[in-house]
């Protein structure tokens, strides 16, 4: 896979660079499966030591993300008048975070939800794989 994203012109990148571009973006993409449909939401997220955080209300997503299957989160950025860009995405494990110590501890993260609502229900992506790849300025 490496030497066809390198063929392409894209850089694969290492975990910590992609972990630190993760954390300069404040909005990614939730992809979940709901009845086997994948849907997308975007979210507003943080990341805290090598997990992702995210608040929501009950609903859909909260549902799909929290029922057991695997979700990924998506963040990338470009730069239109360079065409160089970035997208990192991580897969894993979601889970409703329900421990009063942890729900005091990640109240203090200063994530602000940035849709109308309380948002006050907090989910943790527990990664199981991320991965990072970066569109270069073209030379010229």
């Amino acid at each position: 896979m490496t030497m066809l994203w390198q063929s392409a012109g894209l850089e694969v990148l290492g975990e910590a660079e992609s972990w630190s571009l993760l954390e300069s973006q404040p909005v990614g993409r939730l992809a979940v499966a709901i009845r086997n449909h994948p849907d997308i939401f975007p979210v507003n997220y943080l990341v805290d030591d090598h997990t992702i955080v995210f608040r929501t209300d009950p609903g859909v997503k909260l549902a799909a993300a929290t029922a057991g299957a695997s979700v990924a989160i998506e963040a990338d950025h470009y730069e239109p008048e360079t065409g160089a860009g970035w997208s990192v995405v991580v897969t894993g494990e979601a889970r409703e975070v329900k421990r009063l110590e942890d729900q005091m501890r990640i109240e203090q993260l200063p994530l602000v939800p940035a849709a109308a609502g309380r948002k006050n229900r907090w989910v943790r992506i527990h990664p199981l794989s991320i991965s990072g790849r970066r569109i270069p300025t073209p030379t010229t």
